[in-house]
């Protein structure tokens, strides 16, 4: 067994050299080709993904399954890593049309859930009905999106 003078000496010793990942923000072979990613990811993300823009919260497991309905299958990594890794799959028109019909699915399983909280507690319309509008907008942007990043040719 080592004991703590042969630790501290280890320690001492020890050289943080470039390549060493101190705090864990290394960047991995895959982190280094998503930043190469086009710049759509990141305005997709600030519309999508921006509560206070689209009215609807996805959480790390929505875009998991929303990657499942979509016919991706993706482990569970922080919220924008993930959408990356799914704007890495929509690479084509065919694929990005999937994410988006599984996401306005999603988006409309929110709503349905705001309006029956609506119907029941009639008071807090003032606070679901500005979300519900602000989803129905952000869904009624996907056709845009699909032909501004994926004009049919």
């Amino acid at each position: 067994m080592r004991d703590m003078e042969d630790l501290r000496k280890e320690f001492e010793n020890f050289t943080i050299n470039e390549e060493a990942c101190v705090d864990g923000a290394c960047a991995s072979d895959e982190t280094a080709e998503l930043k190469d990613y086009p710049s759509y990811t990141e305005a997709l993300y600030a519309k999508l993904l921006a509560p206070h823009v689209s009215g609807i919260y996805i959480s790390r497991w929505d875009i998991k399954d929303i990657a499942l309905q979509a016919d991706e299958s993706m482990a569970i990594h922080p919220r924008k890593r993930m959408f990356e890794l799914l704007m890495k799959y929509a690479t084509t028109r065919e694929t990005m049309k999937a994410v988006l019909d599984a996401m306005r699915n999603h988006m409309e399983e929110k709503i349905a859930i705001y309006d029956e909280l609506q119907q029941t507690f009639p008071c807090s319309a003032e606070i679901f009905q500005p979300k519900i509008d602000k989803a129905r907008k952000t869904i009624n942007l996907f056709p845009a999106i699909l032909e501004e990043y994926f004009p049919e040719g």
